[in-house]
């Protein structure tokens, strides 16, 4: 039975035809569109509590009575791991939410994360019907998210069911998204798997880039539980390519192994006044805040906590950082952005609460030096204002420099989120991988096979910089490209 079949066969079930039988399609596309209860602004933007409260579940019964049970539901092909997100919305209709926790685990071994952080808005809620009537999409994220925490809420967290075990080791290089959901998919299906992180903590991206007060740690905790109750295992402080060698983990016997070390390497613009004390990369400043306390007076490694800070880009880790510096106290914390607003890719969702918490939006600046006091730090930036031109590649405007308009603000800490590039060291460490001019590895698209038989990779080290989600499709892609080759392998 293919995919379509499966799914054309399961909402035949008795208990879904009740349901759509329950209310007309007219009357559910009535019903508003949830929305989200916050915190209020004033309040959060001066501590980590999660910002987003989450649905109760008077509202999240609500929500799932919108759904309308396509034939053919296309959010589902805009789900990059292909939650079967009918039927956990409609169980949820039928308040059986832990049966609907246990269909999100079916393809995703991270719902509460992605719940989220996922940008639902321009994948799976960016195919509902509803768009077509010109009306809001089901709350397809607020309800995951409601269906992962109610479950936690509960006690009752359920472990997926497992094959039973082949013998087979795969190791993995990363705990990120990509890697966490490889890891799922492969124990699943009766492998071996040890992930492999460098840092003390597990979760990658998910731990060290992304602030509690949008993904608290203990969410991403539990996630890792599971997946550790699941079988698989995880060693620390281990740098694949310096603590252990391609050819030592082909030594201790794994199979397979699957990449996905991300991409930690900032990008920094080149310009004047970059190397001052107070301009850091947002890959440093968030860690050092999220993963290493560096906010805490009693820190190892503390901060220095700007008054007028400037972040420099406009996605979503920009949102991060300029939402951080404001918590650390920031009274003037600003984005500084090439390009208006409406090119922006972060989530709208992170711009406007950026504004609620006060954050300036400098749009169509770029900054094109920074000046030092005379103990070389960092007292003033230089932008160059922008307009907008044609299109480029990506799609968007480009900006283009007004000529003579330049204008110079006070500032004691700039931090630069412009993107990441991956790491040199894992690429390098695996002889014969062959790698883009970019630093990526390139791979199959189909399999994300690299060069090297035994060896995938995904998320970041191939993408460069993406989603959350985007990197755990990877992981789910290359698991079952892997698992084919070794079935192939085993049987001949």
């Amino acid at each position: 039975m293919n995919n379509i079949e499966y799914l054309k066969a399961q909402r035949s079930e008795p208990w879904r035809e009740e349901l759509r039988k329950s209310m007309k399609n007219k009357e559910r596309a009535d019903i508003p569109r949830v929305k989200m209860p916050e915190l209020d602004p004033d309040f959060r933007s001066h501590n980590y509590e999660e910002v987003n409260l989450g649905l109760s579940l008077e509202q999240a019964l609500t929500e799932a009575k919108r759904c309308l049970d396509c034939p053919d539901p296309q959010c589902i092909t805009g789900c990059p791991v292909e939650i079967n997100i009918p039927k956990f919305i409609k169980n949820i209709e039928r308040n059986n939410v832990l049966e609907a926790a246990k269909t999100l685990k079916e393809t995703s071994a991270l719902p509460a994360v992605c719940g989220r952080v996922c940008p639902q808005e321009k994948q799976c809620e960016s195919r509902c019907i509803y768009l077509k009537m010109k009306k809001e999409a089901v709350a397809i994220g607020y309800l995951e998210r409601f269906a992962s925490d109610f479950e936690r809420e509960s006690g009752s967290i359920s472990v997926p069911e497992l094959a039973e075990s082949n013998g087979m080791k795969i190791a993995v290089v990363g705990s990120g998204p990509a890697g966490l959901s490889f890891a799922g998919d492969m124990v699943k299906l009766g492998y071996d798997v040890t992930v492999y992180e460098a840092l003390h903590e597990i979760g990658g991206v998910l731990k060290y880039g992304i602030p509690e007060f949008r993904l608290p740690n203990d969410i991403v905790d539990v996630e890792i539980d599971i997946l550790q109750k699941m079988g698989v295992k995880f060693i620390t402080n281990c740098i694949v390519g310096k603590t252990i060698s391609y050819d030592d983990l082909h030594e201790e016997g794994y199979k397979g192994i699957f990449i996905a070390s991300g991409a930690g390497l900032p990008n920094f613009m080149n310009i004047p006044g970059e190397n001052l004390s107070g301009v850091l990369s947002s890959n440093e400043y968030l860690t050092r805040v999220n993963l290493m306390a560096a906010n805490k007076e009693e820190s190892d490694t503390p901060v220095f906590f700007g008054k007028k800070v400037a972040v420099i880009g406009g996605g979503n880790t920009a949102m991060d950082s300029v939402r951080t510096a404001r918590r650390l106290g920031a009274e003037k914390a600003m984005i500084v952005y090439r390009r208006s607003e409406e090119e922006m890719p972060a989530r709208v969702e992170e711009v406007k609460h950026a504004k609620e918490e006060g954050v300036i939006f400098l749009n169509l600046h770029n900054p094109i030096k920074y000046i030092g006091d005379e103990k070389g730090r960092v007292r003033q930036m230089v932008l160059q204002k922008m307009e907008l031109g044609e299109p480029d590649a990506s799609g968007r405007r480009k900006p283009i420099e007004i000529p003579g308009a330049i204008e110079t603000l006070d500032v004691d800490m700039v931090v630069v989120a412009i993107g990441v590039s991956p790491n040199p060291l894992i690429p390098s460490a695996f002889e014969g991988l062959n790698v883009s001019k970019w630093g990526t590895i390139i791979v199959n698209q189909n399999t994300l096979q690299t060069d090297l038989p035994d060896v995938f990779a995904g998320g970041d080290i191939v993408r460069g910089g993406a989603t959350v989600i985007l990197a755990m499709g990877d992981g789910r892609k290359a698991a079952a490209a892997m698992h084919e080759q070794l079935s192939v392998n085993s049987h001949q």
